[in-house]
Parts: C-alpha cells; sequence; structure tokens
C-alpha cells in the first residue's frame, strides 16, 4: 500500500487523514497469470494500481488479431478509460500477464475521493494528461518511425518487464507480426 501513497506523493501532498481516506477507497486483490479482469462488452468498473505483476490491455479485432494497447507494471495504473469513466460497456481486455497483486478504485469511489480529498482530483488529472501526452508520442511514432526505433524505445521504457513478457505480445504493442518481430530482433543482435 504504500506503493501507491509514494506515487500519489509525487504529485501532492497528504495528510496521514487524507491518506487513509484514500487507502480506504481501494480493494486490494491478487489474481493469477492468464486472470481475465476485463472482457470486451463489460464496463470497467475500476482502475488499478499494479502493487507488482504485470497485467495488459489489449483489443480483438475483426479478424481475431489482438493489439496491445498498454502493459501495466509495479507502479503502473491500467484501464479502459472510456467504459471507466463513461461507465458504459467496452471494447477491450485486461489480463493478469504475471501473477499480481493490485489495488481496484472504483468509478464511485474515485467520485467519492474528489469530493473527501479534493488533491485526489489533482493527482488523477496529472495522470491522465501524462497518459495523453504518451499516446500522443505512442501514436505518433507508430505512424512514422520504423519498427526497430520503436522496439528500442519500448525496452527504454519497460526496462523492468522486457524479459518477462511474450514476444508475440511484444509484437503486437509494436505493431508488428510475430515473425516479422523475430526476424527484426535478430537483425538488431547479429547487425545483419
Amino acid at each position: 500500500m504504500d506503493l501507491i501513497l509514494q506515487s500519489i506523493a509525487k504529485h501532492v501532498t497528504l495528510t496521514k487523514e487524507e491518506q487513509k481516506t484514500v487507502i480506504d477507497a481501494f480493494v486490494m486483490a491478487r489474481y493469477p497469470a492468464k486472470t481475465i479482469l476485463l472482457k470486451e462488452g463489460e464496463v470497467c468498473e475500476s482502475s488499478v494500481f499494479v502493487l507488482s505483476g504485470i497485467l495488459r490491455h489489449y483489443i480483438i479485432n475483426d479478424q481475431a488479431t489482438e493489439h496491445t494497447i498498454s502493459f501495466a507494471a509495479q507502479g503502473w495504473w491500467v484501464a479502459d478509460m472510456y467504459s471507466f469513466l463513461s461507465q458504459n460497456p467496452g471494447n477491450s481486455y485486461i489480463e493478469v500477464i504475471e501473477d499480481s497483486i493490485v489495488m481496484s478504485l472504483s468509478r464511485e469511489k474515485q467520485l467519492e475521493l474528489f469530493d473527501k480529498v479534493p488533491k485526489m482530483e489533482r493527482y488523477f488529472r496529472v495522470l491522465i494528461e501524462r497518459s495523453l501526452v504518451a499516446n500522443q508520442q505512442r501514436l505518433m511514432d507508430n505512424l512514422s518511425l520504423p519498427a526497430e526505433v520503436r522496439y528500442t524505445r519500448f525496452l527504454e521504457r519497460f526496462p523492468e518487464i522486457k524479459y518477462c513478457l511474450p514476444q508475440k505480445q511484444i509484437a503486437s504493442y509494436l505493431g508488428v507480426t510475430p515473425e516479422f518481430f523475430s526476424k527484426m530482433k535478430k537483425k538488431m543482435l547479429t547487425g545483419k
């Protein structure tokens, strides 16, 4: 639980009483690998903060191809933001990649926190702004950079999890086929 308070403390300062109010709003849970926390067509009831483990947020297109939107490792948040904020059914999945311990915050509890601890509204605003910038940069990278450069940036962004992920999920995140990814990695390692 200290990890969530450390994350919050990077952006706002809470009193001990506010910290308790915040922690009380969360529900802690453990999930084994391969657990699906959210499926297409469901409402994303909670935003999830990862204490340990790795989660993956992805969609499946009409050709049954998975497209990874994001990964969430220790200290990161994950949710289908459209569904979470609107409380309408979403079109994405959230899967546990590695046994995980998470803290979930329901939309209802989040809104209550905004009233009880107004500093939390600033905290989440900062997170959303950073997420917007990161997603815009990733979109521009995907449109303008070769796969090798995107992979190098992936390694820089996720140094702690790059060895824990299946290669096909990394390929999915980069927007390439697993076969292309394998050849690209080989070429990058051998220089040929």
